[in-house]
């Protein structure tokens, strides 16, 4: 009674605002916070009003009859720690919300039990959930046996909306296989919203096409590979391992899959490439290598997304949270594509085809059928010094599966999504690849567009990257000994042009020095990028902010800062690279 007496006039906290595991305190204790005497705000000794020792009278020490360490009898009392009477308070509180939470659920079982049931969901047929595929006649489809009408979700679709209406009218579980993203709780949680039927039990005992995994015949991967994603498969290198040596060791070079990887049996192969008036070669990859001059090139290949975890940072992006090892260096071997073409038939003279281009299809697809492709200007393929490849070798050994085998596009100082792997066709076109990857991907738009304001054609689709480079070593929040300091990384720049000086601060951009720039194979072709190094003093005690900032052969350089440059798929992220470091004594 003089517990109710005390707390007579106030309103109990909910139980769920006490702080989880307070009835297992003991005298002397830490809180939740870790702290000894520290409460729910992290204060020591502090209570809601936020005053050390203050209970809900605001004095330090008082009780609610407002004395001093006075207990509700009027007595001086204790606290955990020394100070008695809360104890008991705080266990008696605690069991007199257990008993209010234990009648409320019986209170509401009680109910549950008195309301009538739920009546059933409808049942539908296969047949009957086919013909929802447009807004108009309303979006459905199936997982597991339930139906879901998903049409308001429809624009609010991660993927975009052409990706989820390619489910309309049938099972989600064929493309959530390829994305094993979709296999997440929360995801589940949002799809029940939308559940509008069941499926009858005859279509309900059929299993939709074929669930199983279509990841399963993906090549091994080495354990170094730092993975962003395994379905699809999405990799890159550690980065003290990315710059060890000029070239990027097959097993090492960074893996950009968007579908899973095709199995392809070498001598059935055949590569399909059509140029205006409706000629048309066929080639196996035997006639591919015998019937053209071998060419190689020296280039290295990035992903538009490297980098993306530092626009993140800024602001959340969509995309794989690639840090600084979505770029690797190889050197390629196999046909110009221009001798390919013009051995196909085309006029290379043709005015009427200067604003053309080459679409590329690969074998890897969709649950649909629908393959990866992208497109170049016809220009750039046409050209001479261009150097353009249908590649089948990759540092002087033929392409892993990861990597296109048996033919892909190489495509030097392009962007790494235009060298399509897996090649099964190219096509001389008036217009860009249609492929969802050419028209609503891989473009750059303002800091001030989102989701809700975005156009993706109003943006071309990205080709020539922008100048870029990255520190390797030390890496971030290292503690490095005092003496001379080396810092490594790698530069790069796109459309060949050649990086021609790097410029390091240890001071957060304060001042600078000129790193040294390594050798390169192949100077005044700029396909491949320069590793670079700087060695300095670091004096005990100190902590460095080291800065990179890459310059081309066009005096192009790299911005400060990510935020005149961030967008909302975290494309294009070349802003000075920063790492910071502890020098220890």
């Amino acid at each position: 009674m003089l517990l109710l007496r005390a707390v007579a006039g106030r309103r109990l906290p909910p139980l769920t605002q006490l702080p989880r595991g307070c009835s297992r305190l003991a005298a002397g204790s830490a809180t939740p916070e870790g702290q000894p005497g520290a409460t729910p705000g992290g204060q020591p000794g502090a209570t809601p009003e936020g005053q050390p020792g203050a209970t809900p009278g605001g004095q330090p020490g008082a009780t609610p009859g407002g004395q001093p360490g006075t207990t509700p009898g009027g007595h001086r009392g204790a606290a955990p720690g020394g100070h008695r009477g809360a104890a008991p308070v705080l266990a008696a509180l605690l069991g007199i919300g257990a008993v209010l939470a234990y009648g409320e659920r019986q209170r509401r079982s009680a109910q549950a039990a008195q309301a009538p049931p739920s009546p059933p969901y409808p049942r539908y047929t296969r047949a009957e959930v086919a013909q929802h595929r447009t807004p108009r006649d309303r979006v459905w489809v199936t997982y597991g046996t339930d139906v879901f009408d998903v049409t308001e979700f429809v624009e609010l679709h991660p993927g975009g909306p052409d990706k989820i209406l390619l489910a309309a009218g049938g099972a989600l579980e064929p493309f959530w296989a390829l994305y094993a993203v979709h296999s997440q709780p929360h995801v589940l949680e949002l799809l029940r919203d939308y559940k509008v039927g069941e499926l009858s039990p005859e279509d309900a005992a059929v299993t939709p096409g074929d669930t199983a995994d279509p990841f399963a015949g993906d090549p091994p991967r080495h354990p170094a590979l730092r993975v962003n994603s395994s379905k699809p498969f999405n990799a890159e290198p550690p980065p003290e391992l990315l710059t060890q040596s000029f070239l990027t060791p097959n097993e090492l070079f960074f893996t950009r899959n968007h579908l899973p990887v095709p199995s392809v049996e070498p001598g059935s192969y055949r590569l399909r490439v059509e140029v205006p008036g409706g000629r048309a070669l066929s080639l196996s990859l035997a006639e591919l290598r015998r019937r053209f001059p071998k060419h190689e090139v020296t280039a290295t290949l990035q992903c538009a997304g490297n980098r993306r975890s530092e626009m993140s940072r800024e602001r959340p992006v969509k995309g794989l949270d690639w840090g600084i090892g979505a770029i690797s260096t190889a050197r390629w071997g196999g046909a110009r594509l221009r001798d390919v073409l013009l051995a196909a038939g085309f006029g290379e003279k043709s005015g009427a085809t200067e604003d053309w281009h080459v679409c590329f299809e690969g074998l890897d697809t969709d649950a649909t059928g629908t393959p990866y492709g992208a497109s170049i200007p016809l220009k750039r393929a046409l050209s001479g010094e261009a150097e353009v490849l249908l590649a089948y070798e990759m540092n002087g050994q033929e392409l892993p599966r990861d990597h296109g085998f048996p033919v892909r596009a190489l495509v030097p100082g392009v962007v790494g999504a235009r060298s399509v792997k897996w090649l099964r066709s190219v096509v001389v076109s008036p217009s860009e690849s249609p492929s969802h990857w050419q028209q609503n991907d891989y473009k750059g738009f303002c800091p001030s567009v989102d989701w809700d304001s975005v156009d993706f054609r109003s943006a071309p689709a990205i080709q020539e990257l922008p100048v870029q480079s990255a520190i390797t070593e030390p890496r971030p929040g290292a503690a490095v000994p005092a003496g001379e300091l080396t810092v490594k990384g790698y530069a790069w720049s796109g459309g060949g042009r050649e990086v021609i000086r790097v410029d390091v601060s240890l001071d957060g951009g304060r001042t600078w020095r000129e790193a040294a720039l390594g050798p390169r194979p192949e100077r005044g072709r700029g396909w491949a990028w320069a590793l670079w190094e700087l060695r300095a003093a670091a004096p005990a005690g100190t902590r460095l902010e080291i800065v990179c900032k890459a310059v081309d052969s066009s005096y192009n350089v790299q911005p400060d800062s990510v935020g005149g440059i961030w967008n909302l798929r975290g494309v294009l992220s070349n802003a000075w690279h920063r790492v910071g470091v502890t020098v220890t004594p």
